[in-house]
């Protein structure tokens, strides 16, 4: 696999900020980071995006994220290792993803609100729409994986704040 475009943070500042700045508003929101992880991890995994697969399983992994867990992450129902929150958002996670009928059943809606407040998932879709961004960007450019060190995206949000 090539390489069509280096997205580089320097070169594409005003989109990478557009795109963190989406992230920044999930993380002021208070929602839990390893909740937040699997969403990422499991967005990823249906648009089969290799970077940003593993990228979230490596930040996973350094948060303290179980190999389990993350194994098990694409056979979540069938898992019993998952909150019913985390569950309620792994629905959503899909639902919002997989637009193909151009709607989201009110089956996984209602199991989103018993989990989530109004603003939560708010934050969740955000956080569901920020990922997908980030793999459209990922998997159009042809970015390749498995050379992501976890944490590094911190460099960049440093570098682009100043």
């Amino acid at each position: 696999m090539y390489t069509r475009l280096s997205f580089d943070p320097a070169r594409h500042r005003d989109a990478f900020r557009a795109m963190l700045g989406l992230g920044a508003a999930v993380s002021r929101a208070g929602l839990e980071p390893t909740l937040l992880e699997l969403v990422k991890i499991r967005a990823s995994q249906i648009n089969g995006c290799g970077y940003c697969i593993d990228m979230h399983t490596k930040d996973a992994r350094a948060n303290g994220e179980s190999e389990q867990r993350l194994y098990l992450l694409s056979a979540w129902r069938e898992a019993n290792v998952y909150s019913e929150r985390e569950r309620a958002a792994l629905a959503w996670t899909e639902a919002v993803t997989r637009l193909e009928h151009q709607e989201v059943p009110d089956s996984v809606y209602e199991l989103a609100r018993s989990q989530f407040t109004e603003d939560e998932l708010v934050a969740l879709t955000l956080a569901i729409v920020a990922i997908n961004g980030w793999n459209r960007f990922s998997i159009a450019f042809r970015r390749a994986a498995g050379d992501y060190e976890p944490g590094s995206l911190d460099s960049i949000r440093a570098a682009l704040s100043s």
